[in-house]
C-alpha cells in the first residue's frame, strides 16, 4: 500500500484516548457518547443526573467493551471539576478529548431575564468551555490528536426572542472557541464548535409538542428534524484524526435551516 493510500484509511477510532462528555446522559451528549463508544473510545459521562450517568456508562461498557465511568456533577460548579477529572483519568486511562454538551434553555424571553437566570445559563453553556480547557490542558497536551468540541447553536446566528440567555451564551461559545483555538494550537490541540439546528432531543420535545405540527420542518431544506445520532457522528469525526487539520471552525448541522428562505 502506498503511503498516500495509507493516510486515507478510516481514522474515526483514532486517537484511542478517553473522552469526557458533559451532559452525557441524555440528548446530544448521549448521542456523542454512543458514537464514540461504537468505535472503541473510552468515555466519561458527566451529568447532573448521577443515576442516569452511571446507567449510561454501564450500558456503553457492556455493549461496546469500552472503559466508561458515570459521574454526577453540576457543570456550573467549577469546584467539582478536579475530582471528576481525576476519577475520569483513572477510569479511562487517559483523557484526550472533551465534549461540552451540557445545557439548559430559557423560554421566558426578555421578561424572564434575571441576574440569577443569566448567571446560571452562562455558567452552564459558556464558562465551562474555558475552565475545562484549562483544567484538562495538561492531559490533552500529553496525547497526540487531542481535541475539544463545544456545542453552540444556530440560535447564535439567527437569534431568538424566546431564549435570550441561551442565545447569548451560544454566541459566546463561537467566539470563545476561536480564541481558545489560537492558544491551544501551539500545543497541537484542536477545538471546534457544532451548531445544531432542530434536533429531536428531550430538551426540544416540549416545544415540538406545544407548536403546530410541522412548525420547525417548514423552514428546513431537508424537510425534517434531525436525529441526535446525526450530531453524534459529527462529534466523533471532529474528535478523530479524520479532522486533523480542522480547528477554530463552526460546523452547522441543521438540515439547511440557517440558509432557508422558506416562510
Amino acid at each position: 500500500m502506498s503511503s498516500s493510500s495509507a493516510t486515507l484509511k478510516p481514522q474515526l477510532s483514532s486517537p484511542a484516548t478517553g473522552v469526557v462528555i458533559t451532559g452525557g446522559a441524555s440528548g446530544l451528549g448521549l448521542a456523542s457518547a454512543r458514537a464514540l463508544a461504537v468505535v472503541g473510545r473510552p468515555v466519561a459521562i458527566w451529568d447532573i443526573n448521577a443515576a442516569k450517568a452511571l446507567a449510561v456508562a454501564a450500558e456503553l461498557s457492556a455493549e461496546h467493551g469500552v472503559a466508561a465511568i458515570g459521574i454526577g456533577l453540576d457543570i456550573a460548579d467549577p469546584g467539582a471539576y478536579a475530582d471528576a477529572i481525576d476519577r475520569s483519568r483513572r477510569a479511562l486511562g487517559s483523557i484526550g478529548g472533551l465534549v461540552h454538551a451540557a445545557g439548559i434553555v430559557d423560554i421566558d424571553s426578555l421578561e424572564g431575564v434575571t441576574p440569577d437566570h443569566w448567571d446560571r445559563g452562562i455558567n452552564i453553556h459558556l464558562r465551562p468551555v474555558a475552565l475545562l480547557a484549562k483544567a484538562l490542558l495538561d492531559d490533552l497536551k500529553q496525547h497526540s490528536g487531542s481535541a475539544i468540541v463545544a456545542f453552540a447553536s444556530i440560535n447564535a446566528t439567527l437569534g431568538n426572542a424566546v431564549n435570550p440567555i441561551y442565545t447569548a451564551a451560544k454566541g459566546g461559545v463561537l467566539s470563545l472557541v476561536r480564541s481558545l483555538a489560537d492558544r491551544l494550537g501551539r500545543d497541537g490541540i484542536r477545538i471546534n464548535s457544532i451548531s445544531p439546528g432542530q434536533i429531536l432531543t428531550p430538551m426540544l420535545q416540549p416545544s415540538v409538542d406545544a407548536l403546530p405540527k410541522g412548525f420547525y420542518e417548514r423552514r428546513i431544506l431537508l424537510g425534517r428534524m434531525g436525529a441526535p445520532e446525526e450530531i453524534g457522528r459529527v462529534v466523533r469525526f471532529l474528535l478523530s484524526d479524520e479532522a486533523s487539520y480542522i480547528t477554530a471552525a463552526e460546523f452547522v448541522v441543521d438540515g439547511g435551516n440557517i440558509s432557508s428562505q422558506r416562510a
